[in-house]
């Protein structure tokens, strides 16, 4: 398999180089993950640097946001009322259904511009003070950016807690009903089974579906560009655009997001293997 993905890849390089004259200039790729600054003599993150790790804030708001509504979802689609289990069923087939992208487009021109610019969010916080305005940078983005962001977290987490909800629902519906009779036999109602027993039982056999969801929230992050948030896939647009700097570009940016998501399944797969352990 690695001998194949070398000769892939030889032939790619050899191929662009042959057959469309392409100058490789990799040795300028460095410089779009940190400069030196002139003015204080260190080095800081440029354009690359920048936009990973604005997918990395992003992946893990638009995950726990999904999580936070799948959980919602999954529990009343599983053991709801029945107005519950429509509702459930109404949002996962609707969001399941509906191509993310257009998801995205559709909330950040018709709900955001409806919603979060009467909140004046970004006003507020380009007249709050400095220390304020860099924590909100850490955490999210700039005020510049703040509406623009949330809309994206809120889009990606109603899509991706779609899926959760699935996973969820499935991981409640097949805990046995002996589970409930158990703990009914030993004086708990029925809520406090569901708490103290169901639910933990649940996350137990979900938390690995659960935690590839991520990735995948990961790579769904890449659509979000298309409202300028500056996110990885955004910020690689706008260099190659300055620098037409195309394969090389685009190769760095997907090993970029492909050490993302091999990095994460891989630490899944060993928290998988050392809890099968433990069984």
């Amino acid at each position: 398999m690695i001998i194949f993905i070398i000769t892939a890849i030889s032939i790619f390089f050899s191929r662009t180089s042959q057959v469309l004259d392409y100058k490789w200039e990799w040795d300028a790729m460095p410089s779009y993950f940190f400069f030196l600054d002139a003015a204080t003599g260190k080095f800081k993150a440029n354009i690359l640097v920048k936009g990973f790790v604005t997918t990395v804030k992003l992946s893990f708001w638009a995950t726990l946001l999904g999580f936070l509504l799948g959980i919602v979802s999954g529990i009343m689609g599983a053991k709801g009322s029945f107005e519950q289990r429509f509702i459930s069923r109404v949002y996962v087939e609707t969001i399941r259904n509906i191509p993310s992208l257009v998801l995205v487009i559709i909330f950040y021109y018709f709900v955001s511009s409806q919603f979060l610019d009467v909140l004046h969010l970004d006003t507020a916080l380009r007249q709050s003070g400095p220390a304020v305005q860099r924590m909100t940078g850490i955490l999210f983005a700039s005020p510049g950016q703040i509406n623009a962001f949330i809309s994206a977290i809120i889009a990606l987490g109603i899509y991706e807690g779609a899926y959760v909800s699935e996973i969820i629902r499935g991981g409640i519906n097949s805990i046995p009903n002996g589970q409930w009779e158990a703990a009914w036999s030993l004086g708990l109602s029925r809520k406090k089974t569901f708490l103290l027993v169901i639910l933990p039982q649940t996350f137990r056999r979900v938390a690995f579906p659960l935690a590839g969801q991520f990735i995948s929230t990961i790579k769904d992050s890449a659509i979000v560009s298309v409202i300028s948030i500056q996110e990885l896939t955004f910020q690689g647009m706008e260099l190659m655009s300055a620098t037409f700097l195309t394969f090389e570009i685009w190769i760095t940016i997907t090993v970029l997001y492909f050490i993302l998501t091999f990095s994460s399944s891989r630490s899944i797969a060993f928290l998988e293997r050392k809890y099968a352990l433990k069984e």
